[in-house]
C-alpha cells in the first residue's frame, strides 16, 4: 500500500535509522493536512470568548481609555496582555495543526507501530495495541487512538491526551493491520515466554520428586 503522498526525505531517513535489523515496513503514510480538525476547531472556537473577555478586561482596567502608563494604576491593565496573547495563540492553532501534519509520519512494521512528529519518535509494541479506538470522519478519513495519557491544563483540570494515527485515509484497513500486529509476539518475546515456561517446569520437578 503506497503512501497517499510522498514522504519527505528527511522524515524517511529518520524512520530508516530507527528500524532494527531485519525489521520490515508494512505500511507508512502521513496525515492529510487540514487547518480545521476536531481539536484545532475546539481551540479556535474557545479562543473567541477568551480573547474577547481578555480585551474587555484590559480595556476596563485601563478605565476605558488609552493608559499613559505613568503610574502603577495605569500599569495594572497590563496584566491582561498575557491572556490576550494566549487567545491569539489559540487562534493560530489551525495553522499550527496544518504545518504539524507536514512533519508527521505514521509507520507499521512487522514488529511495532511508530509515530514520528518532527524530531520526536514514539514506538508502540504489539502489547500496546490491544485497545484501539477508531473515529471515522464523513470524508472517509479517520483517527486511530492507540494510547491515552492524563494531562493537566493551566487551571489544574485533568484531561485525556490522545496519541495515535490521525487524519489518515482508509482507517478501517489500517486498524485491521494494527489489530493483526497486536495478536503477534515478536521472536524475542517468544524466547522470553519459552524461558519462563522452562523455569516453571524446573520449579515443578523437585516438588514432584518430593511427592514420589
Amino acid at each position: 500500500m503506497h503512501p497517499s503522498r510522498p514522504i519527505p526525505r528527511d522524515l524517511q531517513s529518520r524512520i530508516d535509522l530507527e528500524l532494527e535489523p531485519g525489521e520490515r515496513i508494512q505500511w507508512m503514510d502521513m496525515p492529510i493536512p487540514r487547518y480545521f480538525t476536531p481539536n484545532s476547531t475546539k481551540a479556535f472556537i474557545f479562543a473567541i470568548p477568551w480573547t474577547a473577555f481578555a480585551l474587555f478586561w484590559t480595556y476596563a482596567a485601563a478605565g476605558f481609555e488609552m493608559p499613559d502608563l505613568s503610574s502603577f494604576e495605569d500599569l495594572f491593565c497590563l496584566f491582561g496582555v498575557p491572556f490576550i496573547l494566549i487567545g491569539i495563540l489559540m487562534f493560530g492553532t489551525p495553522l499550527w495543526t496544518y504545518h504539524q501534519a507536514l512533519k508527521t509520519v505514521y509507520v507499521i512494521t512487522d514488529r511495532r507501530a511508530i509515530i514520528l512528529v518532527a524530531a520526536k519518535l514514539s514506538s508502540y509494541p504489539p502489547e500496546a495495541l490491544a485497545d484501539l479506538t477508531l473515529h471515522e470522519h464523513q470524508d472517509g478519513t479517520g483517527d486511530i487512538i492507540i494510547a491515552r495519557e492524563e494531562s493537566f491544563d493551566s487551571d489544574g483540570d485533568s484531561y485525556l491526551k490522545e496519541f495515535g494515527f490521525f487524519q489518515i485515509p482508509s482507517p478501517h484497513e489500517i486498524k485491521a493491520r494494527l489489530d493483526e500486529l497486536a495478536q503477534t509476539l515478536t521472536q524475542h518475546e517468544q524466547h522470553q515466554l519459552a524461558d519462563i515456561n522452562w523455569a516453571l517446569e524446573q520449579q515443578d520437578e523437585p516438588s514432584e520428586h518430593l511427592q514420589a
